[in-house]
């Protein structure tokens, strides 16, 4: 998308999914979706601790493509509080990929990656 960005579909999926996850976070915390002051703070965590970088139509396109993804998830009961939530997680706030839920996620973030 954008040449200061070294993100192929696999690290685009990873991150989208971490953007969702957030997403879903802070709608079961406060009822909203995150401010954009935390979408770019997530992106920078993510980018940060995988030694990634990503251009600005990148990071734009990933932020908004999370609330798109966060709606299809964000009515299910396991995706509701956050607790549960938080469950997602292993320690240092990285996505557990092998919780049955991340992968759903990470599914339809894969496909969101390489159907958009």
């Amino acid at each position: 998308m954008n040449n200061s960005s070294n993100l192929d579909d696999e690290a685009r999926a990873e991150l989208l999914c971490y953007l969702v996850v957030g997403q879903l976070v802070a709608r079961a915390r406060t009822g909203g979706w995150l401010r954009t002051d935390h979408v770019v703070e997530l992106l920078n965590i993510w980018l940060q601790g995988n030694g990634a970088r990503a251009g600005w139509l990148d990071r734009l396109y990933l932020g908004e493509l999370s609330k798109k993804v966060a709606l299809n998830f964000a009515e299910l009961p396991q995706f509701e509080n956050s607790e549960s939530l938080a469950q997602l997680f292993t320690d240092g706030w990285r996505m557990d990929y092998r919780s049955p839920f991340v992968g759903r996620i990470y599914s339809a973030c894969e496909d969101e990656v390489k159907n958009g």
